[in-house]
């Protein structure tokens, strides 16, 4: 189904829930507002609403009410989540939004997976741009997972890495936008150039918070975006949703289609005219589909 979103506040222009979870929508959005969000309300507010001191560890009979953990990429950090939290948190559910260490895909899914077994309950991950590769290679048995939403991030199979998917298709115009901190311990951190930042990282943005981003990216171990994913890719068996940008500079929407495309993703939005940072200019509609997430967890147990 193909469905084009107004850019007014009205929620009746939202595509509704659909009742099969397992129908792929895709979805070209040209901006999403704060009543859209509406639309999921009735249905993921209730499937939400159990108290959470039933989510508590150490207390019996965990809640299928589900922890959403999310992972930011490179060149950003946690905070870059802070509206999609905040939509999260008014429908009631627990959400975690992670500080990744950018030092590798093993060691940074290592990192997540650790952290994910301490929560009690269903989990969905999420994961924007290179946290999209952290998700895909976190343990599957290190908790409860039951969802995956990728945010403008990458879904790699085993042995492939974040920069082979980026160049499987044209458009990305990353490589020359990157300066480099030669490490004493050893390789090179990756920041954007302030100066490039906005054009080529969140264009849709407005001068003072991509400047503001700008100052406080996190960079990534240069060798993190040419590490091979491991062998058990988490979208293999587990529901996964995709949203991305129409004008990504850093992964082409042609490669996040594809991505999606082998996943059986359960919903597919491309947002027309977003950036990269499609989770930031458009968080209603990324909040939004991680309602739909948890909201599959509760029909179907």
């Amino acid at each position: 189904m193909s469905c084009t979103t107004s850019p007014s506040h009205n929620p009746s222009t939202d595509p509704p829930v659909t009742s099969g979870v397992s129908r792929r929508t895709v979805l070209r959005a040209t901006a999403l507002a704060g009543a859209a969000i509406g639309a999921t309300s009735a249905a993921a507010g209730a499937a939400t609403a159990a108290p959470t001191d039933s989510r508590r560890r150490g207390t019996g009979g965990a809640s299928k009410t589900p922890t959403v953990v999310l992972a930011h990429g490179a060149f950003a950090e946690s905070s870059s989540w802070d509206t999609v939290v905040t939509l999260l948190k008014r429908h009631r559910l627990s959400v975690v939004s992670a500080a990744v260490p950018l030092r590798g895909v093993a060691y940074d899914a290592a990192y997540i997976s650790d952290l994910v077994a301490t929560v009690s309950g269903p989990v969905i991950l999420g994961g924007h741009s290179y946290g999209g590769s952290v998700i895909s290679n976190v343990d599957r048995g290190s908790a409860d997972i039951r969802g995956l939403v990728y945010v403008a991030g990458f879904a790699p199979a085993a042995g492939e890495s974040a920069q082979a998917l980026s160049s499987k298709f044209p458009g990305s115009t990353l490589a020359p936008t990157l300066t480099f901190v030669n490490l004493r311990t050893g390789g090179r951190d990756l920041y954007i150039e302030q100066a490039k930042y906005r054009a080529q990282f969140c264009a849709d943005l407005d001068d003072r918070q991509s400047a503001q981003m700008a100052a406080g990216q996190r960079p990534i171990l240069e060798s993190a975006l040419s590490e091979p994913a491991g062998p058990d890719p988490l979208w293999k068996g587990t529901p996964s949703w995709f949203i991305f940008g129409e004008l990504d500079r850093n992964i082409p929407a042609a490669a996040h289609r594809y991505m999606a495309e082998r996943a059986h993703a359960r919903q597919v939005v491309e947002v027309v005219g977003a950036s990269h940072v499609v989770g930031i200019s458009h968080p209603y509609a990324t909040a939004k589909m991680i309602l739909r997430a948890a909201h599959s967890i509760h029909r179907n147990g």
